[in-house]
């Protein structure tokens, strides 16, 4: 199928952009396309303006500043992916980021088209939850930050006004000597995850557990931060009986079942796979913190 007519539009620059998004009826904004352009092709989407983003490169790219972490909407999941940088101090966001369909999505896919997008199965959104990042809308009125934990109003429904583009993603990088572990579980690779789980630990001195954190996707309406795992673990020594009893608590919340799995499958996957995240995570935070 072939989309809908519409009449595309080149921004140069974001004011360009935010003038277009101002005044446009019925538009879309368009960065890698992987998800707007296969369902207008659908005609699932039909729009009668279509506003290309990709040459705004005032809204791509990585910024580490300290301990704070800036990637502009427009930065590829490839430059994610492949940063040195980025990876020495957040490296979660390179381990899910390999779990991102397939090379030639990630080629063109952005950060700012899975945020808006908000499939409750991707990772980069359950990585913004996971960090606790702040996300930047901009439009001709000015600029509005919203925390990740309230951007998702429901569905695939991100809290982005009319005339609001979404410019950046920030959040604060952990201390390096914090243990990660990203993993999801999907019928082949690149399919989106029947199930999907990200941890961050820390330990203090006496090896318990002093910070966790913890996100599962693919389970909810989007993202969702379990905080009675995280609340559990904070002053215990990691034990397999530890994550055991973590899993079990996981494997109890309700989920959705659909066309791929049942409830109950995907309790019981979420609840092996956190069992197994935490323990990596704790294993690599007293590696790092020994280091």
């Amino acid at each position: 199928m072939k989309p809908a007519p519409f009449t595309y539009h080149r921004a140069e620059s974001l004011a360009e952009a935010a003038e277009m998004a101002a005044t446009l009826d019925n538009a879309r904004l368009l960065s890698g396309g992987q998800s707007l352009m296969a369902m207008m092709n659908l005609r699932y989407v039909a729009v009668d303006h279509l506003i290309d983003l990709n040459p705004v490169a005032e809204i791509a790219g990585i910024a580490i500043d300290g301990g704070r972490v800036t990637l502009g909407a427009m930065t590829r999941q490839r430059a994610v992916l492949e940063d040195d940088a980025l990876a020495a101090c957040c490296p979660i966001l390179r381990e899910a980021l390999g779990f991102v369909g397939h090379v030639q999505t990630r080629n063109r896919g952005t950060v700012g088209g899975s945020l808006a997008h908000l499939d409750p199965a991707a990772e980069l959104p359950g990585m913004a939850a996971l960090l606790e990042a702040e996300i930047t809308l901009t439009s001709q009125d000015g600029t509005r930050r919203i925390a990740m934990v309230d951007y998702p109003l429901g569905y695939m429904t991100p809290d982005i006004n009319e005339g609001e583009i979404l410019t950046s993603l920030s959040f604060d990088a952990w201390p390096s000597a914090h243990g990660w572990d990203f993993r999801e579980f999907a019928q082949r690779h690149g399919d989106f995850a029947m199930a999907g789980v990200g941890s961050l630990i820390t330990l203090d001195t006496d090896g318990r557990i002093d910070r966790a954190a913890v996100v599962l996707i693919g389970v909810d309406d989007g993202p969702v931060r379990p905080t009675d795992v995280e609340a559990m673990m904070i002053g215990e020594t990691p034990s397999d009986a530890l994550f055991r009893a973590a899993g079990a608590l996981i494997a109890e919340r309700p989920m959705a079942g659909d066309a791929l799995v049942t409830e109950a499958y995907r309790q019981h996957l979420a609840g092996v796979l956190l069992r197994r995240s935490l323990a990596n995570a704790c294993v690599r935070a007293s590696e790092s913190a020994h280091a």
